[in-house]
């Protein structure tokens, strides 16, 4: 298949290029580089610069897609509870430019990363797809007006698509840098011998997948007539505390983290079910949180300090 994947120069989109890739796909990627980076890209994907809100018109047709894989977005919660028209500038009007596009250029199937941010503060634990959705951040209500717009254009012009709701992702070339992905940021600061900073008292809990089994399910995403909202987590809830934790030891640091203040639109606690996953998609999650925080760590520590040595 010809697969266009936005965001591919990202953290979560450039594992899923190399998968599309290693099952043979011809891969494309869409990316304005604004948090990607050059160095994450496939070689033997075709690049495009270029952003999301253009006019891809022209582009579509050169690229005839068959399949478009949507990752790319403003990705940070805090900046959406500051700003929230640049949020849905990007999350919802870019989305809705890409699918204007590509059924234009007769796509056949779309795939969005949604989260599980849609949720809000959960009624229930883990939340199925069938939970009621609130969301408490623009970045929430952006992701799922997303989803909305995707049934609207199924429903309406037969368009097949497929929603990944994704709890909180970690791994590889997560950006250590930003204000998101904890696990990175913690990994960055205890790998420099700096002290982390925990928003709140770090009794939140959350709900942590490895990059590997997410790239699976997007994987599984691409079979044809397999439409809807799908939970891709673990089921399992981790406090950050604890989280924290585990990475110290496994560094092998004894640094004491800061607590600073509690971050405007951030949930208490989130997880997520996946059994909706597991009996259509036949997804299961596969990597436990210690392999995965010592693939990550491992990972880190070759990228940016020269290895790691506990």
């Amino acid at each position: 298949m010809r697969i266009l994947v936005t965001g591919g120069a990202g953290f979560i989109g450039s594992h899923i290029v190399d998968a599309y890739i290693n099952e043979g796909h011809e891969v494309f990627v869409l990316d304005n580089l604004s948090t990607g980076k050059r160095e994450n890209i496939n070689p033997k994907a075709v690049f495009y610069h270029a952003d999301i809100r253009d006019d891809l018109i022209l582009l579509f047709k050169e690229i005839n897609p068959d399949v478009i894989n949507h990752h790319a977005a403003q990705i940070y919660v805090r900046a959406s509870v500051e700003d929230p028209c640049f949020d849905a500038e990007v999350n919802i009007i870019g989305t809705i430019n890409l699918v204007d596009a590509g059924l234009k250029s007769g796509i056949k199937k779309f795939i969005l990363a949604s989260s599980g941010a849609i949720y809000g503060e959960q009624e229930y634990y883990p939340a199925d797809e069938a939970h009621p959705s609130v969301p408490l951040s623009p970045y929430g209500v952006a992701k799922l007006t997303c989803e909305k717009y995707l049934h609207y254009y199924k429903y309406n012009f037969g368009l097949d698509y497929t929603a990944l709701r994704y709890s909180n992702v970690y791994g590889p070339r997560q950006n250590h840098l930003g204000e998101s992905g904890v696990i990175a940021i913690f990994i960055n600061k205890l790998l420099k011998d700096e002290q982390p900073v925990i928003h709140g008292d770090g009794s939140q809990m959350r709900d942590y997948v490895f990059v590997d089994d997410v790239v699976a399910a997007n994987i599984k995403a691409l079979e044809p007539n397999i439409s809807g909202e799908f939970n891709i987590s673990t089921g399992a809830e981790t406090s950050v505390n604890e989280l924290y934790d585990n990475i110290a030891v496994i560094i092998g640091k004894d640094i004491t983290a800061y607590h600073g203040i509690e971050k405007k639109g951030d949930l208490k606690r989130s997880c997520l079910l996946y059994k909706k996953a597991k009996e259509i998609l036949g997804w299961s999650p596969t990597v436990s949180l210690p392999d995965g925080l010592k693939n990550t760590v491992e990972w880190f520590s070759k990228k940016f300090y020269n290895g790691f040595h506990n």
